[in-house]
């Protein structure tokens, strides 16, 4: 699998670049941004996403791990394919995705051509727990979901994740203690 790829853009097509590296091309699509970046003669350094399919096997190349990161926590949303994710990050960018999944602000996804309010908000919810914007705009930090009590309870009550987590948001504003939560997320899903 090819992972990074180091040499000179010898094409920029707009949509993305022809990176030649020992003799051989490689055709990378990239964020919008980067290719203002990559005007032809320009040594580069791409760290990439090799995608295979039934038509064909396609590279995405990023500026860093982050981007790349990003890419790949976009691409196990349902409905957000590679295309997609690129789309996104071109429009967004990786900090400005970074804030938008962090203050849920699903506005700022659809905004993303092929991101329409379903998939903005599906977004979101998928990657709310994945992704934190800290104070000093570090590196987006990609962890494993922390263990939510609250939705955890809810869900071995057999209610789907997607209500457990809404009514959960709602349910803390309510109460401070677990049990009280557990009871107000009840209420509003017995409705």
């Amino acid at each position: 699998m090819i992972a990074r790829l180091r040499g000179e853009v010898i094409e920029n097509s707009g949509v993305g670049v022809v990176v030649d590296c020992g003799g051989v091309g490689y055709e990378v699509s990239v964020p919008e941004i980067l290719l203002f970046g990559l005007p032809v003669g320009t040594r580069t350094d791409l760290y990439v996403r090799q995608i295979t399919r039934e038509d064909g096997t396609f590279l995405y190349g990023f500026s860093d791990r982050r981007q790349r990161q990003v890419f790949d926590l976009l691409r196990e949303v349902k409905g957000c394919g590679p295309k997609t994710s690129l789309a996104v990050l071109s429009a967004l960018g990786d900090d400005g995705f970074t804030h938008a999944v962090a203050t849920q602000d699903a506005h700022a996804l659809s905004k993303a051509p092929g991101v329409g309010p379903r998939l903005a908000e599906r977004i979101i919810v998928e990657l709310k727990d994945k992704i934190f914007e800290p104070e000093a705009k570090a590196a987006v930090a990609v962890a494993r979901p922390k263990a939510d009590d609250l939705v955890e309870a809810l869900l071995s009550l057999g209610y789907r994740r997607s209500e457990a987590e809404t009514v959960a948001t709602e349910a803390r504003t309510e109460a401070d203690d677990l049990e009280a939560q557990i009871k107000a997320s009840l209420r509003r899903l017995a409705r």
